[in-house]
Protein backbone atom coordinates (compact mmCIF):
# COMPACT_ATOMS: atom_id res chain seq x y z
CA UNK A 1 0.00 0.00 0.00
CA UNK A 2 1.37 3.19 -0.79
CA UNK A 3 2.52 5.09 2.36
CA UNK A 4 0.23 7.87 1.55
CA UNK A 5 -2.44 5.98 2.30
CA UNK A 6 -1.00 4.75 5.68
CA UNK A 7 -0.48 7.26 8.87
CA UNK A 8 2.22 7.51 11.57
CA UNK A 9 4.90 4.95 12.05
CA UNK A 10 3.12 2.31 9.50
CA UNK A 11 3.69 4.88 6.64
CA UNK A 12 7.30 5.68 7.83
CA UNK A 13 7.81 1.61 7.58
CA UNK A 14 6.55 1.84 3.88
CA UNK A 15 8.65 5.20 3.09
CA UNK A 16 11.89 3.55 4.32
CA UNK A 17 11.55 0.43 2.20
CA UNK A 18 10.90 2.16 -0.17
CA UNK A 19 13.92 4.31 0.13
CA UNK A 20 15.80 1.69 0.76
CA UNK A 21 15.24 -0.95 -1.87
CA UNK A 22 13.66 1.37 -4.41
CA UNK A 23 14.96 2.22 -8.10
CA UNK A 24 16.55 5.64 -7.88
CA UNK A 25 16.91 7.75 -10.40
CA UNK A 26 18.38 11.04 -9.93
CA UNK A 27 16.63 13.86 -11.03
CA UNK A 28 19.36 16.91 -10.68
CA UNK A 29 21.23 18.52 -8.34
CA UNK A 30 19.70 20.85 -5.89
CA UNK A 31 21.02 24.38 -6.08
CA UNK A 32 23.00 26.69 -3.42
CA UNK A 33 24.22 23.72 -1.70
CA UNK A 34 27.50 23.30 -0.19
CA UNK A 35 28.05 19.65 -0.43
CA UNK A 36 26.63 17.47 -3.59
CA UNK A 37 22.85 16.98 -2.93
CA UNK A 38 20.79 15.76 -5.29
CA UNK A 39 16.97 15.47 -6.53
CA UNK A 40 16.02 12.08 -6.73
CA UNK A 41 12.90 10.06 -7.88
CA UNK A 42 12.38 6.90 -6.35
CA UNK A 43 10.15 4.08 -6.82
CA UNK A 44 9.07 0.96 -5.35
CA UNK A 45 6.11 -0.92 -6.56
CA UNK A 46 2.87 1.45 -6.49
CA UNK A 47 4.56 3.90 -4.07
CA UNK A 48 6.90 6.63 -6.20
CA UNK A 49 8.33 9.27 -4.36
CA UNK A 50 11.01 12.43 -4.41
CA UNK A 51 14.35 11.98 -2.16
CA UNK A 52 17.05 14.31 -1.51
CA UNK A 53 20.49 12.15 -1.81
CA UNK A 54 23.54 13.38 -0.51
CA UNK A 55 26.52 10.89 -0.95
CA UNK A 56 29.60 11.24 0.79
CA UNK A 57 31.71 11.49 -2.65
CA UNK A 58 29.98 14.89 -2.39
CA UNK A 59 30.98 16.12 0.73
CA UNK A 60 32.95 19.20 1.40
CA UNK A 61 35.85 18.33 3.81
CA UNK A 62 36.38 20.56 7.20
CA UNK A 63 38.73 21.18 9.31
CA UNK A 64 36.50 21.56 12.58
CA UNK A 65 34.13 18.52 11.51
CA UNK A 66 34.77 14.63 11.37
CA UNK A 67 34.05 13.33 7.81
CA UNK A 68 30.50 11.65 7.53
CA UNK A 69 27.89 14.10 6.83
CA UNK A 70 25.72 11.98 5.55
CA UNK A 71 25.79 9.39 8.29
CA UNK A 72 24.81 12.16 10.35
CA UNK A 73 21.95 12.96 8.16
CA UNK A 74 20.33 9.75 8.83
CA UNK A 75 21.72 9.93 12.89
CA UNK A 76 18.94 13.02 13.28
CA UNK A 77 16.34 10.98 12.10
CA UNK A 78 17.18 8.14 14.90
CA UNK A 79 17.08 10.63 17.52
CA UNK A 80 13.58 11.91 16.77
CA UNK A 81 12.30 8.77 16.29
CA UNK A 82 13.98 7.08 19.74
CA UNK A 83 12.66 10.69 21.02
CA UNK A 84 9.15 9.94 19.24
CA UNK A 85 9.02 13.46 17.92
CA UNK A 86 8.84 13.13 14.43
CA UNK A 87 10.76 16.28 13.17
CA UNK A 88 12.82 14.87 10.78
CA UNK A 89 11.58 13.20 7.58
CA UNK A 90 12.56 9.40 7.21
CA UNK A 91 16.25 9.25 6.37
CA UNK A 92 17.94 6.22 5.55
CA UNK A 93 21.39 5.11 4.12
CA UNK A 94 21.92 3.66 0.42
CA UNK A 95 24.02 2.73 -2.04
CA UNK A 96 23.23 5.29 -5.24
CA UNK A 97 24.99 6.32 -8.30
CA UNK A 98 27.71 8.46 -6.72
CA UNK A 99 28.08 6.12 -4.20
CA UNK A 100 27.06 5.66 -0.39
CA UNK A 101 25.01 8.61 1.02
CA UNK A 102 22.03 9.83 3.20
CA UNK A 103 18.67 9.20 0.98
CA UNK A 104 15.91 11.25 2.83
CA UNK A 105 12.34 11.64 1.74
CA UNK A 106 11.10 14.96 0.76
CA UNK A 107 9.07 16.85 2.18
CA UNK A 108 5.99 18.83 0.44
CA UNK A 109 6.00 22.21 2.24
CA UNK A 110 5.09 25.60 1.71
CA UNK A 111 8.38 27.14 1.18
CA UNK A 112 7.12 30.41 1.26
CA UNK A 113 7.17 29.30 5.60
CA UNK A 114 10.75 29.29 7.58
CA UNK A 115 11.09 29.76 11.15
CA UNK A 116 10.48 33.71 11.31
CA UNK A 117 7.27 32.70 9.96
CA UNK A 118 6.31 30.19 11.77
CA UNK A 119 7.20 31.72 15.05
CA UNK A 120 4.60 34.25 14.36
CA UNK A 121 2.01 31.79 14.34
CA UNK A 122 1.45 30.57 18.25
CA UNK A 123 -0.32 27.51 17.29
CA UNK A 124 3.03 26.45 15.89
CA UNK A 125 5.24 26.84 19.11
CA UNK A 126 4.76 23.04 20.71
CA UNK A 127 6.61 21.66 17.59
CA UNK A 128 9.11 25.19 17.53
CA UNK A 129 9.82 24.64 21.24
CA UNK A 130 10.46 20.47 20.06
CA UNK A 131 13.33 21.25 17.27
CA UNK A 132 14.78 23.94 19.91
CA UNK A 133 15.22 20.68 22.07
CA UNK A 134 16.22 18.88 19.56
CA UNK A 135 19.08 21.01 18.09
CA UNK A 136 20.06 21.72 22.03
CA UNK A 137 20.49 17.95 22.57
CA UNK A 138 21.50 16.83 19.11
CA UNK A 139 24.42 19.81 19.21
CA UNK A 140 23.08 21.55 15.75
CA UNK A 141 26.01 23.54 14.38
CA UNK A 142 23.49 24.86 11.45
CA UNK A 143 19.96 25.39 12.18
CA UNK A 144 18.80 28.20 9.68
CA UNK A 145 15.47 29.55 9.47
CA UNK A 146 14.98 27.90 6.22
CA UNK A 147 15.74 24.28 7.34
CA UNK A 148 12.51 24.56 9.74
CA UNK A 149 9.63 23.42 7.12
CA UNK A 150 5.74 23.26 7.04
CA UNK A 151 4.65 20.32 5.71
CA UNK A 152 1.22 20.45 3.45
CA UNK A 153 0.03 18.26 6.16
CA UNK A 154 0.48 21.26 9.09
CA UNK A 155 3.71 19.07 10.25
CA UNK A 156 6.76 21.10 11.16
CA UNK A 157 9.93 19.29 10.17
CA UNK A 158 13.99 19.88 10.33
CA UNK A 159 15.95 19.25 7.04
CA UNK A 160 19.86 19.14 6.75
CA UNK A 161 21.12 18.18 9.90
CA UNK A 162 25.03 17.05 8.99
CA UNK A 163 26.13 19.22 11.00
CA UNK A 164 25.31 17.47 14.13
CA UNK A 165 26.38 15.51 16.96
CA UNK A 166 29.85 17.01 17.60
CA UNK A 167 31.53 15.55 21.35
CA UNK A 168 32.07 19.56 21.17
CA UNK A 169 29.37 22.11 22.05
CA UNK A 170 29.02 24.04 18.90
CA UNK A 171 25.22 24.95 19.06
CA UNK A 172 24.49 27.13 16.73
CA UNK A 173 20.48 27.94 15.46
CA UNK A 174 17.97 30.56 15.20
CA UNK A 175 15.37 29.43 17.51
CA UNK A 176 16.30 31.30 20.43
CA UNK A 177 13.01 32.86 21.14
CA UNK A 178 12.34 30.68 23.65
CA UNK A 179 15.12 31.53 26.00
CA UNK A 180 14.05 31.52 29.60
CA UNK A 181 10.99 29.52 29.31
CA UNK A 182 10.62 26.27 31.13
CA UNK A 183 10.93 23.11 28.64
CA UNK A 184 7.39 21.44 28.58
CA UNK A 185 6.66 18.58 30.68
CA UNK A 186 5.93 16.26 27.85
CA UNK A 187 9.59 16.98 26.27
CA UNK A 188 11.39 16.62 29.37
CA UNK A 189 9.57 13.48 30.40
CA UNK A 190 10.57 12.07 26.72
CA UNK A 191 14.52 12.77 27.14
CA UNK A 192 14.10 11.10 30.78
CA UNK A 193 12.93 8.08 28.94
CA UNK A 194 15.93 8.17 26.93
CA UNK A 195 18.29 8.69 29.19
CA UNK A 196 16.66 5.39 31.17
CA UNK A 197 16.73 3.25 28.07
CA UNK A 198 19.81 4.41 26.76
CA UNK A 199 20.17 5.27 22.85
CA UNK A 200 18.89 2.51 20.78
CA UNK A 201 21.10 0.64 18.42
CA UNK A 202 20.24 2.53 15.26
CA UNK A 203 21.18 5.75 16.44
CA UNK A 204 24.55 4.36 18.60
CA UNK A 205 25.95 2.56 16.05
CA UNK A 206 25.69 6.10 13.91
CA UNK A 207 28.30 7.99 16.67
CA UNK A 208 31.55 7.48 18.43
CA UNK A 209 31.79 6.85 21.46
CA UNK A 210 32.52 10.41 22.53
CA UNK A 211 29.85 11.48 20.45
CA UNK A 212 27.65 9.32 22.29
CA UNK A 213 28.95 10.52 25.65
CA UNK A 214 28.29 13.99 24.56
CA UNK A 215 24.77 13.40 23.40
CA UNK A 216 23.57 11.82 26.85
CA UNK A 217 25.30 14.65 28.71
CA UNK A 218 23.42 16.99 26.80
CA UNK A 219 19.87 15.32 27.58
CA UNK A 220 20.77 15.37 31.14
CA UNK A 221 21.32 19.19 31.40
CA UNK A 222 18.73 19.81 29.29
CA UNK A 223 16.35 17.61 31.95
CA UNK A 224 18.29 18.75 34.86
CA UNK A 225 18.03 22.35 34.03
CA UNK A 226 14.64 22.16 32.98
CA UNK A 227 14.97 25.36 30.69
CA UNK A 228 15.48 26.50 27.29
CA UNK A 229 19.12 28.79 27.69
CA UNK A 230 19.35 32.18 27.06
CA UNK A 231 22.45 33.21 24.29
CA UNK A 232 23.99 35.75 26.17
CA UNK A 233 26.89 36.22 23.63
CA UNK A 234 24.56 36.77 20.85
CA UNK A 235 27.22 35.00 18.53
CA UNK A 236 25.56 31.42 18.64
CA UNK A 237 23.71 32.07 15.13
CA UNK A 238 24.42 30.47 11.99
CA UNK A 239 25.42 32.05 8.39
CA UNK A 240 23.30 33.33 6.51
CA UNK A 241 20.07 33.23 9.18
CA UNK A 242 17.98 31.67 6.29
Amino acid sequence: MPADELTGGEADLVIAQTLIHGELTVVGRMPWSSNGTFLCEVRCGEDVRQAIYKPRRGERELWDFPSGLHQREVAAYELSRALGWDLVPVTVHREGPFGLGSLQDVVDADFEQHYYTLYEDEAHHPALRAMCAFDLVGNNTDRKSGHVLLGRDGRIRGIDHGLMFHHEFKLRTVIWEFGGEPVPDALTADLTALLERGLPEDLASLLDVFERDALLTRARAMVDAAWFPIDTSGRRYPWPLV
